[in-house]
């Protein structure tokens, strides 16, 4: 037997693609739902970071830098293995979100934290000229602008967040890294590996590339 069929297998490939294909929606699903929720966290606490009375400053920062020093794969754990001692008891999916969520939450809280502050103070002193109010300051005036220093780190993370949905095997939830492992042994075969990674390739390849030119394009932008 020659490497070409023990790698890259067309035949095992072939029978093993139906169950990759059910893996990836996982942890698109996952993926998605890491993005949405991390976002919406981030977004708060970084109002609670720089704006809120100095008790909920200081939780902010707390919360902030503990996640971001934690590995995913340790938040993960705890909220799979060691909530079920509280009573707690989620699914490998809730679980895996949760974590996913909460990391990304951090590192989005602080992304945004500086892209607020990057606002030029004279925004906010024309807002309350006009007698806006600060939530309708922050929606009209602070946050549209904040998002175009935003979006590039931001398209990082979350394309890091979906690197780290194949984490989620350790818990047993059937994504497309799990359901990899499962196909090789069912077919002994590691042609499912190297596919499920050729699938990884093709589904950030073009979301890394998409990030880079972000940047490149706010950097143009920001010259100007």
């Amino acid at each position: 037997m020659n490497a070409l069929d023990i790698f890259f297998n067309l035949d095992v490939l072939a029978r093993a693609f139906p169950i990759l294909l059910r893996g990836l929606g996982m942890t698109l699903l996952l993926g998605a739902v890491a993005i949405v929720a991390g976002t919406a966290l981030g977004l708060g606490l970084a109002m609670t970071r720089l704006f809120a009375a100095r008790p909920l400053r200081l939780l902010a920062v707390g919360y902030i830098d503990v996640m971001r020093a934690m590995p995913v794969l340790v938040v993960l754990i705890l909220i799979y293995y060691a909530l079920p001692f509280a009573g707690v008891v989620l699914s490998s999916f809730a679980a895996a979100a949760i974590a996913l969520s909460l990391v990304l939450g951090a590192y989005t809280a602080e992304v945004m934290r500086a892209g607020i502050q990057a606002v030029p103070k004279g925004q906010f002193e024309a807002s309350a000229a006009l007698g806006l109010g600060f939530w309708r300051m922050m929606h009209k005036v602070i946050l549209p602008q904040a998002m175009r220093i935003v979006i590039p780190p931001h398209a990082s993370n979350c394309v890091s967040i979906i690197k780290d949905t194949s984490l989620a095997s350790v818990v047993a939830m059937s994504d497309l890294l799990k359901q990899a492992t499962d196909a090789q042994a069912l077919f002994a075969n590691p042609t499912p590996l190297l596919g499920a990674a050729l699938i990884y390739v093709a589904i950030l390849w073009p979301m890394v590339r998409l990030t880079g030119w972000l940047e490149a394009r706010f950097a143009r932008a920001h010259a100007r």
